[in-house]
């Protein structure tokens, strides 16, 4: 079963849901999301029943807003508990601490924040929200001097925000080392038996050391085998320390020279959100993770990637780092950002009033040009914002 929520939900998944005549639950959010009585809606008392009858049932959710209907409606299930340790960072370091002894972290209520000094921490560290979400209220903290920073920003009436405090809530932050190495997201889920099967693995690239955004992520065939193997093992010990199966899932991981791979969060029961690493490869090579989860097959990459093995695949997000507030923004000039990449697959706009972001680009680059995607990554976008 589909669970739809806001704030986004894409073509894509909407076309998938309908051409494969998939269950989606006729919640009055996803009903005013989705005006289209051709789909396959099941009232929510009935799904209610079928995630009782069959607690394995195969579940997707394209945003976390959808994670208070499960408390709402099956919050007694394992499922429900599940959900709420994956969700809170803390609960998530506490529940893997066994796999990973020696990582630092601790909890740390935002009123404590200011009185916290440079003596009772240990740099480098990564402050964020316990229950977070697009990098809102992430620091890397380096030294006494990024901490002042850090916590100049970290103030109650700064970390408003357009989602669900089971999405976001800047109450309670987690304070934990600062993980070395190159980051990567990883579409994947846990079939039957618990396994991890991976869909897609995404470079997460930075522009600095102490960069925290989320302005480009990219996947290739080169990068999602280079540590398939690893990344499968790796996530399935976690997963069968939660039961987890027929369970889809975003993980965010760090890894280091040598190998190492320490997570730092796993998100439950969606791919990446507001539709984005999901539905890469299925505008650009056609490969369609929902499909492959719901069925719960294995991707076959030589497929996949076939007469494409050379190209990489990106997904754009274009926060709003400007400056320039959104109330006097007049126009973005999409036109002008796709003729600044060699082949835009899909620029999907949005209004940057109403969401975080001003939309997303799915791009397609030969491997020798880095160049767009790193113009890009450091941009602050204003060629393409007209002000008032």
């Amino acid at each position: 079963m589909f669970l739809i929520d806001k704030p986004f939900v894409s073509d894509f998944l909407i076309d998938t849901i309908r051409s494969n005549n998939y269950k989606i639950i006729a919640t009055k959010v996803a009903r005013e999301l989705i005006q289209d009585d051709t789909l396959n809606w099941v009232s929510e008392e009935e799904a209610i029943a079928i995630l009782r009858e069959n607690p394995e049932i195969s579940i997707y959710s394209n945003s976390e807003n959808a994670l208070a209907w499960i408390d709402l409606n099956h919050g007694e299930s394992e499922l429900s508990s599940q959900l709420r340790i994956l969700k809170d960072k803390v609960q998530f370091r506490e529940i893997s601490k066994d796999l990973f002894p020696d990582f630092y972290f601790k909890q740390i209520r935002i009123d404590e924040i200011q009185q916290l000094g440079a003596d009772e921490i240990r740099f480098p560290f990564v402050i964020k929200p316990a229950v977070g979400f697009f990098s809102i209220g992430v620091y890397i903290v380096e030294n006494e001097k990024d901490w002042l920073k850090a916590k100049s920003e970290l103030q109650p009436e700064k970390l408003k925000s357009i989602f669900p405090e089971n999405v976001l809530n800047t109450s309670t932050f987690i304070i934990e080392e600062f993980i070395q190495g190159e980051e990567y997201a990883i579409d994947y889920y846990y079939d039957r038996d618990g396994n991890a099967i991976l869909l897609n693995v995404l470079h997460h690239l930075f522009s600095s050391g102490t960069d925290t955004s989320d302005r480009v992520y990219s996947t290739s065939k080169q990068i999602i085998e280079k540590y398939k193997i690893e990344l499968e093992i790796f996530l399935t010990k976690i997963g069968k320390a939660l039961h987890l199966k027929n369970f889809p899932a975003h993980a965010e991981v760090r890894i280091d020279q040598h190998g190492k791979i320490i997570p730092i969060e796993i998100n439950p029961l969606r791919f990446g959100g507001f539709c984005t690493t999901a539905d890469l490869l299925g505008v650009t090579v056609g490969f369609n993770e929902y499909q492959c989860f719901y069925e719960n097959k294995k991707p076959d990459w030589e497929t996949i990637f076939k007469g494409k093995e050379n190209k990489i695949f990106s997904v754009v997000i274009l926060d709003n780092n400007s400056g320039i507030l959104p109330s006097d923004i007049l126009e973005f000039k999409y036109s002008d950002l796709a003729n600044d990449f060699e082949k835009p697959v899909l620029i999907r706009e949005l209004d940057i009033n109403n969401y975080p972001v001003f939309g997303f680009a799915f791009v397609e680059s030969t491997a020798s040009n880095k160049k767009e995607l790193m113009d890009i990554l450091t941009s602050d976008l204003r060629k393409y914002i007209v002000s008032k």
